[in-house]
């Protein structure tokens, strides 16, 4: 029996068009809302067949799929923390300024992302597909909100007994709540949100007593 063998140009090929068909999704979802974004409206929009976007679906998972892209580069149930921008900001001696760099990294993330999770949580509402996916989505977060709270544990600047209410913490002043609240509803400018996050971080033991 011949062996199947998949040339790197293929490869190449099928990554970039799933990449163009996920954000084309990502942005209709965002646009149109996910109900009314449909296979042969995304296959028109990315240029490709509706087959083609068959193979790289079904719908909710291109919405899951747009999410981790816009947010963290990359498609994958691996943690966030394994991402190679992350895992250089944990790893800078200075905690202070790994925060600094942390929260950088978070208003990068959240103006990419905050408005294809408010799509994703419209759609939820509705699909039991996608409740079902950003349920483990959020599963997934709430594990590298832990590992996030044992890094400030290994800092010294939380207690052992406060890990788990700081996972807690670290899930919600990190996320895109507090983004849409405060720069979207609220206009705050970039740079008073930072200041903001930062202090929340540096602080964080004081919010948890």
């Amino acid at each position: 029996m011949p062996r199947s063998y998949q040339s790197p140009k293929r490869q190449a090929e099928a990554a970039a068009t799933r990449a163009n068909i996920v954000d084309t999704a990502g942005r209709l979802f965002v646009r149109d809302g996910y109900v009314a974004t449909t296979i042969k409206a995304i296959a028109a929009e990315a240029g490709v067949s509706i087959p083609t976007v068959h193979l790289n679906g079904p719908k909710h998972a291109l919405l899951i799929a747009a999410f981790e892209r816009t947010f963290a580069g990359d498609e994958g149930r691996h943690s966030l923390t394994e991402r190679p921008a992350l895992v250089e900001i944990m790893s800078e001696p200075d905690t202070d300024t790994a925060i600094g760099r942390y929260v950088d990294f978070l208003i990068e993330a959240n103006q990419r992302s905050a408005a294809i999770v408010r799509a994703m949580l419209a759609a939820a509402d509705s699909d039991a597909e996608v409740r079902s996916a950003y349920l483990e989505l959020e599963m997934r977060r709430h594990r590298d909100m832990t590992i996030g709270a044992g890094w400030f544990l290994q800092r010294e600047r939380i207690r052992v007994d406060q890990v788990a209410i700081a996972a807690d913490v670290l899930g919600l002043i990190t996320g895109p709540d507090p983004w849409t609240h405060f720069i979207v509803a609220r206009g705050w400018d970039l740079a008073t949100y930072r200041s903001w996050l930062t202090a929340q971080l540096i602080h964080l033991a004081d919010n948890l007593a």
